[in-house]
């Protein structure tokens, strides 16, 4: 069996177009339109972007689109002075908006705040100023390391109005994770809270911001903290201060700082699989214009929406499509505060019901979590409210998509499967909801002004459903613009895979991918999650998938290791639907599945029972672990992102 027609043996047959009535009313309502756009993109990138750009405020006008004379270093809206927070706030104060919900917060333990966007821009502009009171000027980075609390969007906004790049960094990192953050990037402030809550658990946030500034490397002047959970903490003397009390002696004046579009933003760290974490640089305008029109047209944005992204603003997701994207729309965005859990496994679906959410994006992984809980939850609430769905984080299984599809979505409402990156700003290959019927599993096509391709290392493209290296071929604006620090890094990283041809450059993604006779892209997952079996190559997410079609399994990943005589093996690690139990012949029966899905090439060798995989907080498998484990090494690289250390624990006792 060749490599190419093992890869496109789990081809989806199933097509499902958007509703007359959906189409009708979309901001993009065709397949024809979607490829006007797409074609006037191609034939014209920079005035393309330029034209939509123009939806924005800008203090003054750039003078060049793009600057691509020193690739990999692009540079967007040359000379333009912009400011995110302005974008986000001051130009939605008018008659008609000021008094709309910008943020509709829900707490863990049941309270709410509802924030419009006239109390919205006061609370910015009010710790703006306690930022500048504490000494912060343009260009100090400032550190976040906070619960999924009101104040966290506000700081970011605060940030930006005044010029100070932020680094957001998630509040379940340890300490040592938090050190290195702050060192790296010599930040000035930290912003968090007394706790958070998670799980019924309060997370201890300020005790591990005072292990993290034991360290004298670390260079933190003043930490600005929040009261939420209430619990006792040390403050210590001219360092630590309380938020509530600063921002009662500060004006509610502070008029943004008009920032060139090529002044950093943030910096947001992403883990490599060996290594210290990069800081992924983003800057103004371009970021600011990709996460504005990605939020437009991908979730089909309309005036009376409630949009709720269920990702944490520690992650690039929260930051584009919790804050930035739809407060620059003027949409209304939801805050979660917790997760779903034993003492309430349906926290969601209330969410959903109680602030009558209109569109819901969120993590494959969380959708398989809600498969293994039952239908019972979602089916006891109203979830009429609902018209769009969409996933990030990793492809999805398509028997997860037909689950969403069918129970969440009740069979009316498009589902936006999207791929991007932390690297990448904001969304790269998706759906348009209103225009381009979807596939489970299928990304779809590429976002207008996204020149993407699937090549092999000699940057040439493959052909219909080969296995490839997705990459882009064309500068767009949210890309990230180097590695905080280490520019080398950022070249060797993303622009070295694949050879420079003729002067043009190529982003080498690190996913593999193929793309089907209609054009659509299937995201294989990383390239380091194929396995070479005898000469052939298959997608781990293949695999998964025909091991997630099986009744019995809620959740699987597949990782090779190391085989005398194959070169590698497969070893599938699985959890079970709630009734079922491990055994032998469950073992078997799984494997003989695999061989009727895929074909005997794809058999795993090895299927192991778990009652857990190993996920980042951002809710992705860390497969690189499972191949250490799989293969009876030692853990190795970066795991500061794994949410549960005793998950792999159980793993390497079992």
């Amino acid at each position: 069996m060749s490599e190419s027609s093992i890869e496109s043996i789990l081809q989806e047959t199933r097509l499902f177009p958007p509703s007359a009535e959906f189409s009708q009313n979309a901001q993009i309502k065709s397949l024809e339109d979607y490829q006007a756009l797409y074609d006037r993109a191609q034939a014209d990138p920079q005035k393309f972007w330029a034209d939509l750009a123009q939806q924005l405020h800008w203090f003054q006008t750039w003078d060049t689109v793009l600057d691509w004379s020193n690739p990999p270093f692009a540079k967007w809206f040359v000379n333009g002075k912009t400011n995110l927070s302005y974008n986000c706030l001051d130009r939605h104060l008018t008659p008609d908006r000021r008094d709309k919900p910008a943020i509709v917060w829900e707490g863990e333990p049941g309270d709410s705040i509802t924030l419009t966007y006239a109390q919205l821009h006061v609370e910015v502009c009010k710790f703006a100023n306690v930022l500048k009171q504490m000494g912060v000027q343009k260009g100090d980075r400032v550190a976040l390391y906070m619960p999924m609390i009101p104040e966290a969007a506000i700081a970011m906004l605060a940030c930006a109005r005044i010029g100070a790049p932020h680094t957001v960094i998630f509040g379940g990192f340890s300490a040592e994770a938090l050190r290195d953050r702050l060192i790296d990037c010599q930040v000035k402030v930290v912003i968090t809270a007394d706790g958070g809550w998670r799980k019924d658990a309060i997370v201890p946030l300020k005790e591990q911001v005072d292990k993290a500034l034991a360290d004298d490397r670390v260079p933190v002047e003043k930490v600005l903290v929040a009261k939420r959970t209430g619990q006792e903490i040390v403050m210590q003397r001219d360092r630590d201060f309380w938020w509530h009390d600063l921002k009662e002696t500060v004006s509610a004046d502070c008029p943004a700082e008009p920032m060139d579009s090529e002044d950093m933003l943030f910096i947001l760290y992403t883990s490599g699989s060996t290594g210290k974490p990069k800081g992924v640089v983003h800057t103004t305008g371009g970021y600011n214009l990709y996460v504005h029109m990605t939020t437009k047209w991908i979730f089909d944005l309309q005036e009376t929406d409630v949009f709720w992204c269920t990702a944490d603003v520690g992650w690039i997701t929260g930051h584009s499509y919790v804050v930035y994207g739809p407060l620059s729309n003027g949409a209304t965005s939801v805050m979660y505060e917790g997760a779903p859990r034993a003492s309430n496994p349906g926290c969601f679906w209330d969410v959903i019901e109680k602030h009558k959410v209109s569109i819901f994006y969120t993590a494959p992984t969380a959708i398989r979590a809600f498969i293994k809980m039952g239908d019972q939850h979602p089916n006891d609430r109203d979830l009429s409210s609902l018209r769009l769905l969409g996933t990030v984080g990793e492809p999805i299984n398509p028997e997860a998509w037909m689950w969403y599809h069918k129970v969440i979505g009740g069979e009316k409402c498009p589902i936006v499967d999207t791929w991007w990156q932390t690297e990448t700003g904001g969304i790269m290959i998706t759906a348009l909801p209103g225009a381009i019927p979807t596939k489970p599993g299928s990304a779809t096509l590429p976002f207008p002004g996204i020149l993407a391709d699937v090549v092999d290392l000699d940057g040439n493209s493959v052909g219909v459903n080969e296995g490839g290296y997705l990459a882009v071929r064309y500068p767009w604006p949210g890309m990230m613009r180097t590695v905080f620090g280490d520019p080398d890094r950022f070249r060797r990283t993303y622009w070295q895979h694949i050879p420079v041809k003729d002067g043009q450059y190529t982003y080498f993604a690190g996913d593999g991918a193929r793309r089907d006779e209609d054009g659509y892209f299937w995201v294989m997952g990383r390239v380091d999650d194929v396995i070479n079996v005898a000469g052939h190559r298959l997608g781990t997410m293949e695999v998964e998938s025909a091991l997630v079609s099986h009744p019995a399994v809620a959740e699987a990943a597949v990782v090779g290791k190391p085989d005398e005589i194959k070169g590698q093996d497969i070893v599938a690690f699985v959890t079970l639907e709630g009734t079922y139990q491990p055994s032998d012949e469950l073992a078997k029966e799984l494997k003989k599945h695999v061989v009727l899905e895929i074909g005997a090439i794809a058999r795993p060798g090895e299927i192991r029972f778990a009652d857990a995989l190993p996920k980042t907080r951002s809710g992705k498998i860390m497969r690189r672990l499972l191949r250490d484990l799989a293969s009876g090494n030692a853990i190795s690289g970066d795991t500061s992102t794994l949410e549960d250390r005793s998950v792999l624990e159980k793993l390497r006792e079992g």
